[in-house]
């Protein structure tokens, strides 16, 4: 079991499941979207973020998306959320009957690995890792310049980044800024984006 400092927001009880057996941590369900009309989850959520900080992972369809921005609407302090994503990949959970509405895979139906891999590179504190700190960061000047923002073809161009990185195709431009901030190097990223736009 792998000890993190943050909490896990989730969507569902078998997300919740299988996090338990990976995590030492606090992993709370949404409740799907009951998460908007839950005065207190909203509020345990809160107290948390202050506390100890908050991981978000959700499946990376529409719904998730929504979730994940609503969430981020109710905790003051934007710095203590960090967004853990799951790559879109087709399929169907063993316990449903019909795949998801968008045919992929949730947070349940991904492996170990991609699991902990996603909490990790979000930037979690993982106990007894140690954290490197001292990195450029990738800017949005830099995104303009790489043509992931502000061009013609750049909702095209991020759509192959996204697909590059095994990334949800619904992040938005500011999400995968973040994200590409907590995982890659400057040069690093400017490579990928170079390899992925050839």
């Amino acid at each position: 079991m792998i000890r993190i400092k943050e909490a896990i927001i989730v969507e569902g009880k078998y997300d919740r499941i299988k996090l338990s057996s990976l995590f030492d941590t606090a992993i709370i369900e949404t409740g799907g979207f009951r998460i908007f009309s839950d005065s207190e989850k909203k509020n345990v959520i809160r107290e948390l973020a202050e506390k100890r900080g908050i991981v978000i992972l959700t499946d990376s369809d529409g719904a998730g998306f929504v979730i994940r921005n609503y969430l981020k609407g109710i905790v003051k302090n934007a710095d203590n959320i960090k967004q853990a994503y799951i790559p879109d990949i087709e399929g169907k959970e063993k316990r449903k009957s019909q795949p998801s509405k968008q045919g992929l895979l949730g947070v349940e139906g991904m492996t170990d690995d991609i699991i902990i891999n996603a909490v990790k590179k979000c930037g979690a504190y993982v106990e007894g890792e140690f954290v490197c700190t001292d990195k450029k960061s990738i800017t949005k000047t830099d995104f303009y310049n790489l043509g992931l923002t502000g061009q013609n073809n750049s909702a095209s161009n991020r759509e192959l980044v996204l697909k590059k990185l095994n990334f949800p195709k619904y992040m938005t431009s500011n999400a995968l800024l973040s994200a590409v901030n907590m995982i890659y190097e400057k040069e690093e990223f400017v490579q990928i984006v170079q390899d992925a736009l050839k």
